[in-house]
């Protein structure tokens, strides 16, 4: 049984806090911080009430302002920080961790402020600290990054001798109701799917117009939806640990309605990310935008629908060609009943439980910087249905892709 302090009171972090308070028997304790105070205390009245977990406490705290993390860190005295607030903040709270002696986990790679830039070549860089320190610091364990590649090291643990072709595929197939809204913070989301595509292959980088890569791909239970190529941060990660892999793309589902607002958005210049000065004053456009946007935290009632999210990989098995389909289904009802979040905040929030739960019960071990694939996938997928988020996998069907 350990101390765990939670820094991010979102979404995520609402789910990441049910979750661990549903866990007793590993987190002994739990401190939740952010930087408004009242949001913590909120979730944490709520895990009183409704799981009946009452050793919780909360902190306020800038997750930019070293010295105040350290000293939260050591007051409070957990064994490791989860980390669910912004990537903006991921190494200031690594800084802190090594300073505080504690073990360090986060669910998106590190990206700096003034630039709309995903590589991990920022923590990787950290990699013989934490090393040196005797700490491990597991990096992108929310659902994608995370889970796909957890689903990755499976596919290669027991299923392939060579993976040579994996795609990532992401639907949300649920209805908010909303106009337009994004499913997680609105400033990270429109950055991320507003820069050009990029995927792997033969050994290289390609890069595309945004949108430029469009397919209908059939996903379970929902149907065929409108899929696009991204960029997105594991697959950095995956070409890495995978050498064998000739091809890696990120898929993601987006309808006409959203596309159109996106492009309206983008018009105006709202996604912006550079100061302007209005009415004497200096504001970054979307900065701005986030603000009159829908909460994601706020989208859960109501919402129908399902997230369907897993990898189609293809590649050699004793001499044969091997196709493997391995994915998640989530109701965004069925995670609100349980948390009060909608599905994707769940589909983040739950696996980044369960990497720390790895960690303090000593499953998942070792110095330094790990991306969650380097790590055992099974005890992990062994978990996963009962704390939420039951995986179903098929063998030698069309990919599609």
């Amino acid at each position: 049984m350990s101390k765990v302090l939670i820094i991010g009171a979102g979404g995520v972090g609402r789910v990441v806090t049910m979750k661990c308070a549903m866990n007793p028997g590993t987190f002994s304790e739990i401190m939740l911080a952010s930087r408004t105070k009242s949001k913590c205390d909120e979730i944490a009245a709520a895990v009183k009430k409704e799981v009946g977990y009452q050793k919780i406490s909360t902190a306020a705290v800038d997750a930019e302002n070293v010295p105040q993390l350290v000293e939260l860190i050591k007051a409070f005295g957990p064994k490791m920080v989860i980390h669910v607030a912004l990537p903006y903040q991921d190494l200031t709270i690594m800084d802190a961790c090594l300073e505080a002696g504690v073990h360090y986990l986060d669910t998106a790679n590190y990206e700096p402020k003034d630039e709309a830039k995903f590589e991990y070549s920022w923590q990787w860089a950290y990699q013989d600290r934490f090393k040196d320190a005797g700490l491990t610091a597991t990096l992108g364990c929310g659902f994608d990054p995370g889970v796909t590649s957890i689903f990755t090291a499976r596919a290669d643990k027991h299923h392939f001798d060579e993976i040579h072709y994996l795609d990532i595929v992401d639907c949300n197939g649920g209805d908010h109701g909303k106009a337009f809204a994004t499913n997680f913070n609105p400033e990270i989301n429109i950055r991320e799917i507003t820069q050009n595509g990029r995927y792997w292959e033969n050994g290289k980088w390609v890069e595309t117009e945004p949108f430029e890569i469009k397919k209908e791909l059939d996903y379970p239970n929902i149907g065929v939806r409108d899929s696009y190529v991204l960029y997105h941060e594991e697959l950095e990660s995956l070409v890495k640990n995978y050498p064998t892999i000739k091809r890696a793309r990120f898929w993601m589902t987006f309808g006409q309605e959203y596309l159109t607002h996106l492009r309206v958005i983008q018009n105006i210049g709202m996604a912006g990310i550079e100061p302007v000065m209005h009415k004497g004053q200096e504001i970054i456009p979307l900065e701005f935008l986030k603000t009159v946007l829908p909460d994601p935290g706020s989208l859960g009632d109501n919402y129908v629908g399902e997230t369907s999210i897993g990898c189609r990989i293809r590649g050699i098995k004793d001499g044969k060609e091997r196709t493997y389909y391995i994915w998640n289904n989530c109701s965004h009802q069925a995670a609100f009943d349980e948390t009060g979040a909608q599905g994707v905040s769940y589909t983040t929030g739950v696996p980044a439980m369960l990497g720390a739960k790895m960690m303090l019960e000593g499953k998942w071990t070792g110095a330094g910087v790990f991306n969650v694939e380097e790590f055992n996938p099974d005890p992990f997928l062994e978990e996963l249905g009962e704390q939420g988020l039951p995986w179903e996998e098929r063998f030698d069907v069309d990919l599609e892709v």
